[in-house]
């Protein structure tokens, strides 16, 4: 049985994509091609603090760092947030990642001459 995805729409930009239940919304967004701004990826540095204008929200961590008020306001932190519902979210720093090409050669590390 496969999990049913949410959809995540980012404003002012209108980009959109889905987000599994057990997944961050940070993560299903890199998945998608999209960009938000993030740094610890655990809760604490507060760099992809967002709003959240619709929708629910669970957190991969018990104690994520925002409080009470922040939380009422409709903060979250995508890089531990998982979605419960459909979102829409206040994202005006999301941008496209850019595209790269593969690598011509695997990058191992290993010294080839």
């Amino acid at each position: 049985m496969t999990e049913a995805a949410y959809t995540v729409t980012l404003q002012p930009s209108g980009w959109y994509f889905e987000s599994r239940p057990r997944a961050t919304v940070l993560l299903e967004a890199r998945q998608a091609g999209i960009r938000l701004p993030s740094s610890c990826r655990n809760g604490v540095c507060r760099s992809c603090m967002c709003r959240m204008l619709q929708g629910q929200v669970e957190y991969a961590v018990q104690w994520p760092g925002l409080s009470s008020d922040e939380k009422d306001e409709g903060w979250i932190l995508p890089c531990v947030a998982q979605a419960r519902s459909d979102l829409l979210i206040e994202a005006p720093g999301a941008q496209v990642l850019e595209e790269r090409e593969p690598a011509a050669f695997p990058l191992t590390g290993a010294r080839r001459d």
